[in-house]
């Protein structure tokens, strides 16, 4: 339903969600999910009075059909306060997946990076309009010895993806899956990230990355600007972004089963095993990963109960939840337009910025707005979205290799009704 990958057998080069830049095979792209999410049949629109969620439709939502491109898949439902949790078998193992399971929440992290930085500005340690050249002086090019000339981008152009930065991975690119597979250990630092994205090894100042666009002017996902992002919350802070997000959101919310992994790669019991085919097509278990220092792991119900607190206010005082939920917008207070037509591609917005700090905005044909966030690590989708008014509330991981996660689709037509268009 909501991944972030690209949109051909042989994709650019990106970085896969929170692990090292590597060339990833792709699914279908997010507005190609999120299109095909809107043509699918709202499952829970049985004539039934809405009161808590459509149990049977989401066990049918869930179960496995022929040409489902995933292993295992586990899920949380919650409808006007009360939960539904299911899990449909691991079909590469046969073994049964636990509804409690531990995955991989891919870029679901950016969620937990942008709430510390909310954070860190009501306690007006970090002004949102002040700039990286700020905060992390001498980070990015400034024109001398021919490097490009970058302009002033501010804090909150890293949270909603206005910043223009170049992708952490550019140019052309593919890698073998099975040499994909063995890279998936691989652990790097933010600095590190910095380094080859702006000053690419062997290669000259005057061929280092320009930027896309100028910042503010246009809205493009992009995973650099949140590591820049974990960078400059451990350059103010003097902490570690893992410290940061333990004591402030893991441990005063009781998320004893979330962590930022710091590139440990085993994984606890129980777990969602995430598969990705070898050369030959052969399933292989990669749910063992490095990462960097946002990689993270969580469940069901802590990823339910982190964007429950979020979004009600737990986490933010008013003025930072209002920075959370607010779209990038013009002078004549229109969102920016989305610099590709690979995303942001539903309702009477399309084409135009859908990403605020931290989150995205999904319209309904009914007229309400989801708010979440997707995450994608190599053999995992996973997903976590809620109504404004947190009464409709989805957490959702596949153990996918490649392709699209019906599942993920179903779930959400069953919980949330059908996307506008």
């Amino acid at each position: 339903m909501f991944s972030h990958a690209g949109h051909s057998a042989l994709a650019r080069p990106i970085d896969l969600g929170d692990h090292m830049p590597i060339a990833k095979p792709a699914a279908l792209a997010l507005a190609g999910l999120l299109l095909a999410a809107a043509s699918t049949p709202a499952l829970a629109d049985s004539g039934r009075p809405t009161s808590g969620p459509d149990r049977a439709a989401l066990s049918a939502a869930i179960a496995a059909r022929p040409g489902d491109p995933a292993a295992g898949v586990v899920a949380r439902v919650t409808v006007d306060g009360q939960a539904w949790r299911g899990s449909d078998e691991d079909r590469v193992s046969g073994q049964p997946v636990a509804p409690n399971a531990t995955f991989r929440i891919g870029s679901i992290n950016k969620t937990f990076v942008a709430a510390v930085l909310l954070q860190l500005a009501a306690e007006q340690r970090v002004d949102l309009d002040g700039t990286v050249q700020q905060y992390l002086p001498g980070v990015l090019p400034d024109g001398t010895g021919g490097s490009p000339a970058y302009q002033p981008i501010t804090v909150r152009q890293l949270l909603d993806h206005t910043s223009g930065l170049p992708p952490v991975v550019e140019g052309p690119g593919r890698v073998p899956n099975n040499d994909l597979i063995a890279q998936r250990f691989g652990v790097e630092t933010f600095e590190e990230v910095v380094q080859r994205t702006l000053r690419p090894a062997g290669s000259s100042p005057d061929s280092w990355p320009k930027p896309v666009f100028a910042p503010g002017t246009e809205q493009q996902y992009n995973n650099f600007n949140y590591r820049l992002a974990g960078l400059l919350i451990e350059r103010v802070t003097g902490h570690s972004l893992k410290q940061e997000v333990t004591t402030r959101i893991l441990d005063p919310l009781h998320l004893w089963h979330t962590e930022l992994t710091d590139g440990a790669p085993l994984m606890p019991e129980p777990h969602l095993t995430g598969y990705f085919p070898d050369n030959s097509g052969t399933p292989t278990d990669v749910s063992e990963q490095g990462g960097n220092p946002e990689s993270m792991l969580s469940t069901p119900a802590d990823l339910d109960r982190f964007l429950r607190a979020l979004l009600d206010g737990e986490l933010l005082p008013p003025q930072q939840l209002r920075d959370l939920l607010t779209l990038p917008r013009d002078t004549s207070g229109q969102p920016v337009p989305y610099h590709s037509s690979d995303d942001c591609q539903l309702g009477p917005d399309k084409g135009k910025a859908c990403y605020s700090a931290g989150l995205m905005a999904i319209p309904l044909q009914d007229g309400t707005t989801l708010w979440g966030k997707t995450g994608h690590d190599l053999g995992y989708s996973d997903g976590v979205f809620a109504t404004a008014d947190l009464r409709k509330r989805l957490v959702y991981a596949v153990g996918i290799g490649d392709g699209a996660p019906a599942p993920a689709l179903r779930l959400a037509a069953t919980t949330f009704g059908p996307f506008a268009r």
